[in-house]
């Protein structure tokens, strides 16, 4: 029998880990060493690559929020799954200053899409850990041609960085952004209406008990 236990301390521990790496973000950020706007220009792209990195960390812990809102117990299996995912998010302060102090270095870029890439797959493994997909009657992560052709999207761009480094890092963030989206959506609307069923049987249940 495979033991189970309570989510409570992986999601408090998982917000943790996330708010480390939103902190560890925003502490790359550097000010303006003078008083003009100029000075503010020069500064601009660190702050946009900062609101960029923290859109990507943003969709994983809404989309890890929205997973686990369905999910009552997890057992050792989905705690390393969630320990995968981690691992690759904690990366994402440096992949995102080694790129944007080199944005036009092929290495840096490519190691960038691959930790998003890696983020991603890890993502799956977790939600097929948990076994969601299949109890709400769709089809899996793995079977899902949206998460295939996101996988094969985010390796044609680490490939393409090879040879220009700043085209692959839009085609990444377009995406990544456009992609995963409405993810949540979806998340949230199959709780939402398993939530219902579950209080119509019990709603059902009592008035047959009911004299």
């Amino acid at each position: 029998m495979i033991r189970t236990m309570s989510k409570s301390r992986l999601e408090a521990f998982s917000d943790g880990v996330i708010a480390i790496i939103i902190t560890i973000m925003v502490l790359e950020l550097k000010p303006p060493h003078g008083t003009a706007w100029a000075d503010l220009a020069q500064v601009l792209p660190g702050w946009l690559r900062y609101a960029l990195s923290f859109v990507y960390v943003g969709i994983y812990w809404v989309n890890h929020h929205a997973l686990f809102e369905r999910v009552a117990k997890v057992d050792g299996a989905a705690l390393w799954a969630n320990l995968h995912l981690l691992f690759w998010m904690s990366l994402i302060p440096y992949v995102t200053a080694w790129a944007g102090e080199n944005p036009m270095a092929p290495v840096p870029v490519a190691l960038y899409g691959a930790v998003l890439l890696l983020c991603s797959v890890s993502f799956m493994l977790l939600s097929w850990r948990l076994d969601v997909e299949r109890q709400s009657g769709r089809v899996h992560s793995w079977g899902s041609r949206k998460n295939r052709l996101s996988i094969l999207l985010y390796t044609l761009a680490i490939v393409l960085s090879l040879w220009h480094a700043r085209s692959a890092r839009r085609s990444m963030c377009c995406w990544r952004c456009c992609g995963s989206c409405r993810r949540p959506a979806r998340f949230a609307a199959s709780a939402r209406i398993e939530t219902g069923m579950l209080g119509s049987r019990q709603a059902g249940q009592f008035s047959q008990r009911a004299p």
